[in-house]
C-alpha cells in the first residue's frame, strides 16, 4: 500500500498521517503530523480518484511514514522524494468523490486536507482535461532539469554544426519583460502577495539559465528592479537593443480563488472574454499622478501592424505553442491555452513576442508555488527551454536557408 524510497536517516518532521470522518458527515479529514510546519504546499486533483499533494519541506523523510490502514475511503496512499519535498499521490476508494481542500491547522504545525463529498458528474467534468503529475521528472533539480536530454543535443551542437555555422545565426538578442513594477503592483494575490515582485524573480532566473546554458545569448530585460516602466517605452526598449524575441512575463488574478493554470498570448484579437478581460487589466497605464486611463488598440492599428509584421505574428503564434507545451508538460502547470489579445507591450516590439500569464496568484496554492524559490526555478525553466527550442529551430532554418 506504501510506496517509498529509502533515504538515509534523519529526523523526519513528517511522523504521520491519520484520518476522520468530519463531524458535519460530509467528509473525511486527512491530517500530516509534522513536527514543524511545511514551507508550503499545494494541492492538485487530476483525476476522480486521485489527489496529489506537494510538501515544500527538506525535513521531511519519505521512509516511515505511517498511513492510515483502517479508513474505508483511502486505496492506496504513495510518497515520492523531490528535491525540495516531498510527493503525495492519495488515490480514493471506488465510489467514493471528494472534493479536495488543503490548509494549516490553527493550533498545531499539522496540515489537514479537508475531503467534501461531491457529485460524480461534477468532479469528472472538473478534472476531464488534468493529467496527473509525473514525480519522477521533478526527481531531479532545477539545475539537473535544464541539462538533461536536450541539453547534451545542445551541447553536441555547440561543438559541431553550431560552431560552422554561429555567424549566420541572427536570434542573438532576447529580450525579458517582468510585468508592471514601480508604483504598478499590477495583480494583488492571496496573503498580498505581489505580481511585480514575482515576476521579477522568475525572469531573473529565466535570464540567469539563458547566460549559463546559451552562450552567446545576449540577455536584455526591460526593467531588473522595483521600477516602472510605460508599456510604450517596454517595446522601445527592445527594439534600441535590436532583439531577437520579446517574452513579458505576468501573473493572473480572478475573483474566485479556484481558478488556476498558466495562459499564452500572442498579438492578435482577443476570440474569448477570458482574452478580452487580460488584455484590458494587462493594458492599464498607471501614471505617476496615480491616475489611470486605458489604453486601447484598434483594429486599423492592429492590421497595420499585421501587414508590416506578418512574419512576427506567425513566430509569435509558433513560440507561443512551444511556451504552453513546456509549461504544460515539462513544468506540469495546468494549460488554459494559447490565445490571442491585443497586448500594447507586444505591439510597440517590433519581433516575435509573447506574454505569459505563470498562474493565478489570486489562487492560495498558486501563490505560494509562484512565491517559492522551487516553484519559480521550475516556471523559469520552462520558460528557457522554450526559448532555446525556438532558437534551435530558428538556427536549423537559418542554416537550411543559407544552403
Amino acid at each position: 500500500m506504501l510506496l517509498s524510497s529509502p533515504l538515509q536517516a534523519q529526523e523526519n518532521a513528517l511522523q504521520k498521517l491519520s484520518s476522520a470522518e468530519r463531524s458535519d458527515g460530509k467528509g473525511y479529514v486527512l491530517r500530516y503530523h509534522l513536527s514543524q510546519q511545511v514551507d508550503s504546499f499545494e494541492v492538485y486533483q487530476p483525476d476522480v480518484d486521485l489527489i496529489q499533494m506537494t510538501l515544500y519541506s527538506n525535513e521531511v523523510d519519505t521512509n516511515n511514514i505511517g498511513i492510515p490502514s483502517d479508513s474505508p475511503i483511502f486505496d492506496e496512499i504513495s510518497f515520492y522524494e523531490l528535491p525540495n519535498g516531498v510527493g503525495v499521490d492519495i488515490y480514493i476508494a471506488k465510489d467514493y468523490y471528494y472534493d479536495s481542500k488543503a490548509y494549516h491547522d490553527a493550533s498545531s504545525n499539522d496540515l489537514l486536507l479537508a475531503l467534501t463529498e461531491t457529485d460524480r458528474e461534477e468532479l469528472e467534468y472538473i478534472t476531464q482535461d488534468l493529467k496527473p503529475l509525473m514525480w519522477s521528472r521533478l526527481t531531479m533539480d532545477s539545475e539537473e532539469m535544464l541539462v538533461e536530454n536536450e541539453s547534451i543535443d545542445t551541447a553536441k551542437t555547440l561543438n559541431g554544426d553550431y560552431q560552422k555555422t554561429k555567424d549566420k545565426i541572427k536570434l542573438d538578442v532576447v529580450v525579458i519583460d517582468p510585468g508592471h513594477g514601480g508604483h504598478d503592483p499590477g495583480s494583488i494575490g492571496y496573503k498580498g502577495v505581489k505580481e511585480k515582485d514575482i515576476v521579477l524573480d522568475i525572469s531573473k532566473k529565466v535570464g540567469g539559465y539563458i547566460k549559463k546554458y546559451m552562450p552567446g545569448v545576449k540577455v536584455v530585460y526591460t526593467r531588473e528592479s522595483d521600477k516602472f516602466i510605460e508599456l510604450e517605452e517596454r517595446g522601445s526598449i527592445a527594439n534600441r537593443a535590436e532583439g531577437d524575441l520579446f517574452v513579458s512575463i505576468h501573473c493572473n488574478s480572478h475573483s474566485s480563488r479556484q481558478a488556476y493554470g498558466t495562459d499564452v498570448f500572442f498579438l492578435g484579437l482577443e476570440r474569448s472574454q477570458t482574452a478580452l478581460k487580460v488584455m484590458k487589466r494587462e493594458n492599464k497605464v498607471v501614471r505617476a499622478n496615480n491616475d489611470t486611463e486605458q489604453k486601447k488598440l484598434t483594429q486599423e492599428e492592429l492590421l497595420i501592424y499585421e501587414l508590416a509584421n506578418s512574419g512576427y505574428i506567425a513566430s509569435s503564434e509558433q513560440i507561443a505553442g512551444m511556451f504552453e507545451n513546456q509549461l504544460d508538460n515539462r513544468a506540469q502547470r495546468h494549460s488554459r491555452g494559447v490565445k490571442q489579445a491585443r497586448f500594447v507591450v507586444l505591439y510597440h516590439a517590433s519581433m516575435p513576442a509573447v506574454l505569459l500569464e505563470t498562474g493565478f496568484i489570486s489562487n492560495p496554492s498558486e501563490a505560494r508555488y509562484l512565491t517559492s524559490n522551487y516553484g519559480q526555478s521550475i516556471i523559469a525553466s520552462a520558460i528557457f527551454r522554450a526559448i532555446r527550442n525556438y532558437k534551435e529551430d530558428y538556427d536549423k532554418s537559418q542554416h537550411f536557408n543559407s544552403k
